[in-house]
């Protein structure tokens, strides 16, 4: 029995720290999705191009606040009453905290997100 057991247990922890692997993912992939959404809403309520690419950066930063590590957000669209933009994320998941799965780096996240900007709004003409 004593030797089933120390046969078995490494078998268990390997798959166990896989299992946290893959949940730190799919969290951290949720967390740059939804910092995704609220940035494009935030661009897309702002007066000119400019100010939405502030908007976006500063709440994509308040909602990722060191979670992951991520780039610039990337704009995409016109930005005219009436138009879409568009607002991707990426960012890299770290795995540095399971060492002892050997698993090194990280994997990249990538999230988009898109809203209208209303019809009536009063916008400076230009693109993101």
């Amino acid at each position: 029995m004593a030797v089933e057991v120390v046969l078995i247990t490494p078998v268990l922890v390997v798959f166990m720290l896989m299992v946290v692997a893959f949940g730190r993912l799919v969290w951290v992939k949720a967390q740059v999705e939804a910092a995704s959404r609220d940035a494009v809403r935030a661009a897309s309520i702002a007066r000119s191009p400019d100010e939405a690419r502030d908007n976006a950066l500063a709440v994509a930063n308040d909602q990722l606040g060191g979670r992951a590590t991520c780039r610039p957000p990337s704009f995409d669209g016109a930005f005219a009453a009436g138009g879409t933009i568009t607002v991707t994320l990426t960012c890299e998941v770290s795995y540095s905290e399971l060492g002892l799965l050997g698993i090194g780096g990280g994997t990249t996240v990538t999230a988009e997100s898109s809203a209208p900007i209303d019809l009536y709004r009063r916008t400076e003409s230009g693109g993101l």
